[in-house]
């Protein structure tokens, strides 16, 4: 399965590239064998902890450092847009911070700013939606923590994270923050190989939401989801009045997932994002 985006600079399809395409593919891929590891390895790995902080405890060892420049040259990452050049681990360069200017702020209070790198998709309105005849409601998305009505008939947008991407992500506008609300549940893939067998994971797993409020956009959700290999969801702001492009928090090795939801009427998402989304 190619997983083909649009590069909104190019305006051309891009075919993704796969970090670990080999293991998604036996957990979550068809055929007798692998039907086989979906149903009785992929719930264990997902629902215990412990495969996960262990995956995680070796990315922060020395010795995974030696990883980095094979990765690099692998999935062509710029490295001039690397605040720092020296990184101690893997994970310590997967969590890498860039310099300011790589990622211009519009200033204009008027627009709200894409809050992570990845792949986007939107929904100018929507109560729940089906994919491959999975349905995304927002009942179980939210599960009685924040009020789904509130956010019924209004916008959301989901940003994927690939393992290639920068994975610190930031504020979209400015606002008032409340404190991030942990939703705990299990650690299932996000990647497109695995939503289109499981596109319920993204009411399922672990994820953290920020309520923020905002004079022209209302109050916004801010749900970071974590995934295989990412257990851990790292908030470095401070409850409060924020700015908007402050960093957020960021995302420890994996790919990984953002869901923003806004109330009915107070968002108007780029056309070519409208477009672009299937």
């Amino acid at each position: 399965m190619e997983i083909v985006y649009i590069d909104r600079k190019t305006h051309q399809k891009q075919v993704e590239k796969v970090f670990g395409r080999r293991a998604l593919s036996l957990l979550y891929g068809d055929g007798w064998m692998r039907g086989f590891f979906s149903k009785a390895l992929l719930p264990l790995l997902a629902r215990l902890p412990f495969f996960s902080q262990m995956y995680g405890y070796f990315q922060k060892r020395p010795a995974s450092a030696k990883k980095i420049v094979p990765f690099i040259r692998a999935y062509d990452i710029d490295v001039t847009e690397f605040a720092e050049g020296k990184f101690s681990s893997f994970n310590d360069f997967f969590t890498r911070k860039l310099k300011r200017e790589k990622r211009p702020v519009v200033p204009d209070p008027e627009t709200i700013v894409m809050p992570a790198d990845g792949r986007y998709l939107v929904y100018p309105q929507f109560s729940e939606f089906t994919i491959k005849g999975q349905k995304f409601a927002l009942d179980a998305f939210l599960q009685g923590y924040y009020p789904a009505e509130q956010y019924r008939s209004g916008s959301m947008a989901i940003v994927r994270l690939c393992p290639t991407d920068y994975h610190r992500f930031h504020f979209p506008c400015d606002g008032i923050a409340s404190n991030a609300c942990l939703i705990n549940g299990p650690l299932y893939s996000v990647n497109p190989i695995a939503l289109r067998k499981r596109f319920a994971s993204l009411s399922e797993n672990k994820r953290m939401v920020t309520q923020l409020q905002n004079e022209r956009f209302g109050t916004i959700l801010f749900v970071e989801i974590g995934a295989t290999s990412v257990g851990s969801i790292h908030q470095t702001y401070t409850s409060g009045f924020v700015h908007k492009g402050v960093e957020k928090g960021f995302f420890e090795f994996g790919g990984s997932c953002i869901v923003l939801l806004f109330e009915k009427g107070r968002v108007q998402f780029d056309a070519d994002l409208i477009a672009n989304t299937k």
